[in-house]
């Protein structure tokens, strides 16, 4: 099951200035109706403006669909590695864990490429996809079509703190519409709680290999 989110907007509206003490009652009563509606109005242009620019997020489970409309991804599977062998003769190390998120896509209308998704913890601390593994070798390289399936890994560099009750954030390229309001993105829970995160933390892969054999 999916459930739709409609991230919140902020605005800020100031309030009409009341007239001033001299003159006709009638025309300053005129004069403070005609300025609180200007502000009303400038309020209700600024709500719009940034409620049309908020994301609209469909939310689901890792091993489930979550159908954001435009495209549709499911969570596949989570691992960590210590390090990444990108090619024959080169491999990534951290001091922290390499998360590797592997994913399968469609879109709905029309070919997509997914953007490099975000990884967002307990705490609401975000986390981008790291730029040490070319997105040359992830699901961001892919064409995501209608109704053909497509799959791939995306790699976050992350604290073994940020893995409990994390969540991973899939959107489109900010060019792909863009005049497009309430832009969709599908949010899935890692299904890591603290106890499975910290296994999952405490054995990771040496190497997690993107070298065919």
């Amino acid at each position: 099951m999916t459930a739709t989110r409609e991230s919140p907007a902020r605005a800020d509206g100031r309030r009409g200035r009341r007239a001033g003490r001299g003159g006709s009652p009638v025309l300053n009563a005129v004069v403070g109706l005609l300025l609180a509606g200007g502000a009303v109005g400038l309020q209700s242009l600024a709500l719009s403006e940034n409620d049309a620019s908020a994301p609209l997020t469909y939310v689901g489970d890792k091993g489930r669909q979550v159908d954001a409309r435009r495209f549709t991804v499911r969570l596949d599977s989570v691992a960590v590695a210590k390090a990444i062998k990108v090619s024959a003769t080169k491999t990534v190390e951290t001091d922290h864990l390499f998360l590797v998120v592997r994913a399968s896509a469609k879109s709905s209308l029309r070919p997509y490429h997914l953007a490099q998704p975000v990884l967002m913890d307990a705490e609401g601390h975000k986390f981008t996809a790291t730029d040490r593994v070319d997105s040359a070798r992830t699901l961001a390289d892919k064409w995501v079509q209608p109704d053909i399936w497509v799959n791939g890994p995306f790699f976050f560099e992350v604290p073994a703190s940020a893995l409990p009750d994390a969540k991973v954030v899939f959107a489109l390229p900010g060019s792909a519409i863009p005049v497009e309001p309430y832009a969709p993105e599908a949010e899935i829970d890692l299904g890591l709680d603290e106890q499975a995160a910290r296994k999952l933390a405490a054995a990771p892969q040496d190497v997690y290999s993107l070298v065919e054999k």
